[in-house]
């Protein structure tokens, strides 16, 4: 396997696991902001914030992983990427400071109407990110960046069909992605009456993510039609019929209660999308443009990939130990009233 073909990989691993942690992340502020008043949603609020409490920050390693790799990979792809589309990156990277703000300053403050404020901005930034990250993606798979600085429209290029769908699809999957973690949280916590809660959103937004995707292959077909024959022809087709699959097993499990079962069939449903969609393009990058002619020399990539491996011995190991860390039994604050 080429070099280039190992950084591709490398990278939408990256892109996977900001998927489903960071999505998550996103989608507990979704639930923050829909948890009600602040007597009735304490509890739920309550338990997001100790879901996400100590990873909030840590979950955007993966961000800045793809960012960097993209940059050194494919210089001229984010090249073009960023200067396209630099609309909505700019509105993606102030949400994400916003939300990490309003998080951080809800936690400390006393007064009600600053933890309202705070909580507010938390809320809706945790919201518009997301879709703005899917109007990106959407530009990015419906063939609308070209390649050169700025060489594609600055508006229509993230404002159309394609990418509203995509940002709506990537909300839906936040809040979906969220609400079945927190449920096995609940579980955890010892809170019934939050399982109940988070087990009919996980199953309502599994619902609605569903008909999003299939509402998003319509549009893909008079919108995005070399996309739409990509997606449903060839080697993405199995990725989407695994997503399917696992889609309506995550059902199953919820409706089964099986909350430990769901967050891996969940995962993988959400995995397969993002993989048949990676695949599907590949090797094409850009309109005109593929990977042998965007990619760095193997200098470069060998470097990069030789720095990532050394990165991930002490990486990884820290991410796992503070993911397991918090996922053990709590009885906190989480619990409800």
């Amino acid at each position: 396997m080429a070099l280039h073909d190992v950084t591709m990989a490398v990278l939408w691993i990256g892109l996977t696991a900001y998927v489903l942690f960071g999505g998550a992340d996103f989608g507990g502020g979704i639930w923050d902001l829909l948890a009600g008043n602040a007597e009735r949603g304490r509890p739920q609020r309550d338990l997001v914030e100790h879901s996400i409490g100590p990873v909030w920050e840590t979950n955007h390693v993966w961000l800045i992983f793809v960012i960097v790799l993209t940059w050194t990979g494919v210089p001229s792809v984010f090249a073009a990427l960023s200067s396209t589309l630099y609309i909505p990156l700019t509105l993606v990277a102030l949400g994400i400071i916003a939300r990490g703000s309003a998080f951080a300053f809800r936690k400390v403050s006393t007064g009600l109407w600053r933890r309202r404020l705070f909580g507010a901005v938390f809320a809706f930034s945790s919201l518009v990110t997301p879709f703005f990250l899917g109007t990106v993606a959407g530009a990015l798979a419906s063939g609308r960046v070209p390649p050169g600085i700025a060489a594609g429209n600055l508006l229509t290029s993230w404002l159309n069909p394609t990418s509203l769908v995509s940002g709506a699809l990537a909300v839906g999957v936040s809040a979906y992605l969220a609400a079945v973690y927190l449920t096995r949280d609940a579980e955890r916590a010892g809170s019934p009456e939050l399982v109940a809660r988070f087990r009919t959103r996980a199953l309502a937004t599994g619902g609605v993510v569903g008909a999003l995707s299939v509402l998003g292959l319509w549009v893909l077909a008079f919108d995005a039609p070399d996309l739409f024959r990509e997606l449903t022809r060839g080697s993405a087709l199995p990725l989407l019929v695994l997503s399917v699959g696992m889609g309506i097993a995550s059902l199953v499990l919820l409706w089964l209660r099986r909350f430990r079962s769901v967050r891996v069939t969940a995962a993988l449903a959400v995995t397969g999308l993002l993989w048949g969609w990676g695949l599907g393009r590949y090797p094409r990058l850009l309109p005109g443009v593929d990977i042998d002619d965007a990619a760095a020399t193997d200098a470069v990539l060998g470097a990069s990939l030789a720095a990532l491996a050394v990165g991930a011995v002490l990486l990884l190991p820290s991410l796992w130990w503070l993911y397991a860390t918090f996922q053990r039994d709590h009885t906190g604050g989480a619990s409800a009233k």
